[in-house]
């Protein structure tokens, strides 16, 4: 008799309900009875069939015997039930083992019972492995134990160390997840969320697991479960959309095939996990498949599955439901079930080892060579012959990259941690590097923070545009120069150049082409030579063309106190004292360099605390006493020949040479004394950019208030370059 819901049509072999909702008592007492028994029914088979591989497949064998096998396994599970006293969890094939290991290890009276050897193919509880309680007890599986720590390797190898954990309840999920604890505390591997399941869970409940699981950092989750316990689990989450997580799962459950299906593939694709190794036996496909019921003629179960698989009668008597009697054609080989698919022979293979076990331990026990047994190894694959193509992510923070380290995060665990960038000038180069290393002194992080790099050297150089334009100006001032000491010297024997003392005006206009060149030394790599060049050709030459304009002046107002009746001044500075006060001046300057250059001269130097990316490239001045001391020798000129030349403003317009002399020391003086302000803040190779940016300004104020004014006299106005005019015998306005 079938007991069947309301889906099914009412048949002499089979009850279902009455239709409808609107009953009398009687019929709802029925229903609610049939309703009852049907889903006991479903209830008892469901327990079965998730911890007894035959139920998940289709029965092929007899009533009677499926009467026997449903009889036995029912036996098998309240034994179990009754062992364990854990009502909601029902153990693996393997607990079976272990618990009637257990069990006999209890009720062993004598040592007979205790030394009784046993060989399991599937037992993989860690505590079998007691060598003081189970002395006898072998196997062929690894157990547990070890199947955690290749596990925790592997995701330690893979660089997961933030991970999930699921596992079920009953002694293989608890018994895993202390296992799983333990270990992965010595690897370092941190645990975000343990959870616990049960298959009597409501909906509320595996709601909450499935939004700690999506909701969850950690992209690996392990789950430590039997096949029919994550089968139950995954049947319930997968309706959560639970994707983007990489499953590790426990041999009981990461080779079962049926796990594999539509629904399943989001959740499922990439799961890893070790199995048992799957090895075809020699000999065993070919055994099975010639099999015949002539070969055991006393099986009963031979009997049953070749009645079952061919629907024929092995007996001419009326026992058997078929009527066809088996002719001898049948053959194994032409047909494909369970019994001739060898393609999952795990478990089989466990068997088999655990048989020759047995038959090489006896076959070494009486074979001896020399006194030793034999043994045999077996060859191994090189793991870099094997890479993976696409390995997930798991970790509570993602690793940190080049140019960062990691900071500890107090409030997480020791796994959630924080990646803040290297400082400037520090690397990280490598990935969750624990500290930025400091680069050398010459040297500087790069834009990743990932490597020292040399600094950048910087001096102001020919190639780049303000050394150009400043080279430029330069020869510009250097042409200007030559020029007009050509055309001063074309005219020489004119008046108004035998007027303006043509000896110092020569030697002014070569003072000043030593100016313009000068600056040049300035611009380019500095250098030992470069460095005392510049400095000293510098002080020199401005102090030679001071002296000129110095010279020049006291002419004027010598010159102008000769006209006066009774004056000889003139005669006590004539041409030679004039060379004579302008070589002594100069001398001053020349000593007071050799000193300089003999206590501390200047030197190239690499400034590294200007800018930290970069080195200035500059020369230190050596001795800051010798350096001002230049440029103060250089301003007592210059003050000097601008009071003279001030005092001389006032003389007759035919001695007008010493208002453009004020006029000149004027621009001097204000371009020297704007100088120091920006000679001291200008940063890097624009100090040196200033530095020749007053030289070219003073040498082309010199040049252009003195000289210029005659050369215009002499080229545009040839008429006023004569001896009357200069002497004042025509009137005519000043220039």
């Amino acid at each position: 008799m079938f007991v069947a819901d309301e889906a099914f049509p009412l048949r002499r072999d089979m009850m279902r309900p009455f239709p409808g909702q609107f009953h009398p008592r009687e019929r709802r007492v029925f229903n609610y009875r049939l309703s009852r028994a049907r889903r006991m029914v479903e209830c008892a088979f469901g327990i079965l069939a998730s911890q007894w591989r035959l139920y998940p497949r289709v029965l092929r064998v007899s009533p009677q015997v499926a009467e026997r096998v449903v009889k036995a396994t029912c036996i098998l599970h309240n034994f179990l039930h009754w062992e364990t006293e854990e009502h909601e969890d029902y153990p693996t094939l393997s607990s079976v083992e272990q618990i009637a290991v257990q069990h006999l290890d209890r009720v062993g009276s004598n040592n007979a019972s205790r030394e009784a050897q046993a060989i399991s193919h599937l037992s993989t509880c860690a505590c079998l492995s007691n060598r003081h309680i189970y002395p006898t007890f072998f196997r062929t599986v690894p157990s547990d134990h070890f199947q955690v720590i290749a596990l925790l390797k592997l995701m330690k190898h893979f660089g997961w160390n933030w991970i999930g954990l699921v596992y079920a309840f009953g002694s293989y999920g608890e018994n895993g997840r202390y296992a799983i604890l333990e270990q992965a505390k010595k690897e370092g591997i941190c645990v975000e969320y343990e959870e616990i399941y049960k298959k009597k869970f409501s909906d509320e409940n595996v709601a909450n697991i499935a939004g700690i699981i999506k909701n969850s950092t950690s992209k690996v989750i392990v789950s430590f479960m039997s096949s029919s316990y994550f089968r139950s689990f995954l049947s319930k989450i997968e309706y959560f959309n639970i994707t983007g997580k990489h499953w590790i799962g426990s041999e009981a459950w990461v080779t079962t095939p049926t796990l594999a299906s539509i629904k399943s593939m989001g959740i499922l694709q990439g799961a890893m996990g070790f199995a048992i190794p799957e090895v075809k036996i020699p000999g065993l496909t070919e055994f099975l498949l010639s099999l015949e019921p002539s070969d055991a003629p006393d099986s009963a179960f031979i009997r049953d599955y070749w009645e079952t698989t061919f629907q024929c009668s092995l007996s001419t008597s009326n026992q058997s439901q078929y009527k066809r009697l088996c002719d001898g054609s049948e053959d194994l080989r032409s047909i494909t079930n369970d019994y001739t698919d060898m393609s999952e022979s795990r478990s089989v293979n466990n068997v088999y080892n655990a048989v020759y076990a047995v038959a090489h331990a006896l076959h070494n026990l009486l074979q001896c060579n020399n006194g030793t047994n034999p043994v045999t190894g077996q060859g191994c694959h090189n793991k870099n012959d094997i890479q993976p193509l696409q390995v997930p992510r798991s970790l509570c923070t993602e690793i940190c990259p080049l140019g960062s380290r990691k900071v500890v995060n107090k409030t997480r665990q020791i796994c959630c941690f924080d990646c803040v960038l290297c400082a400037d000038g520090e690397i990280a180069n490598e990935t969750d590097s624990p500290d930025c290393t400091k680069c050398p002194s010459a040297y500087w992080s790069n834009n990743r923070k990932d490597e020292c790099v040399l600094k950048l050297i910087e001096f102001l150089s020919y190639g780049e545009t303000m050394g150009v334009v400043l080279v430029i100006f330069s020869c510009f001032g250097f042409f200007l120069t030559v020029l007009t000491t050509v055309v001063f010297f074309s005219f020489r024997q004119t008046a108004i150049v035998r007027a303006n003392n043509s000896g110092l005006s020569f030697l002014l206009l070569f003072s000043l082409k030593l100016c313009f060149l000068c600056s040049l030394t300035f611009i380019g790599r500095p250098s030992e030579w470069s460095c005392m060049l510049r400095h000293t050709a510098f002080g020199i030459t401005f102090v030679l063309c001071i002296s000129c304009v110095l010279g020049k002046t006291l002419v004027v107002l010598m010159a102008f106190r000769a006209t006066l009746p009774g004056s000889n001044a003139m005669k006590w500075f004539g041409p030679l004292q004039q060379r004579l006060s302008v070589l002594g001046f100069t001398l001053i300057q020349v000593l007071i360099c050799v000193l300089w250059l003999t206590i501390s001269p200047p030197f190239p130097y690499k400034n590294m605390n200007l800018y930290q990316e970069k080195i200035i490239l500059e020369c230190n001045v050596g001795s800051a006493v010798g350096f001002w001391a230049v440029l103060g020798y250089i301003g007592i000129l210059a003050l000097l020949c601008f009071i003279l030349a001030f005092l001389a403003r006032k003389l007759p317009d035919n001695f007008n040479e010493a208002k453009l002399i004020t006029f000149s020391m004027l621009i001097f003086c204000a371009v020297w004394i704007t100088f120091i302000p920006a000679y001291v803040s200008s940063p890097g190779k624009f100090t040196v950019a200033v530095e020749i940016f007053a030289i070219l300004a003073s040498s082309f104020g010199l040049l252009s208030c003195i000289f210029f004014p005659k050369c215009y006299v002499i080229v545009a106005k040839p008429q006023l370059n004569s001896k009357k005019h200069v002497m004042g015998k025509v009137t005519s306005k000043s220039l």
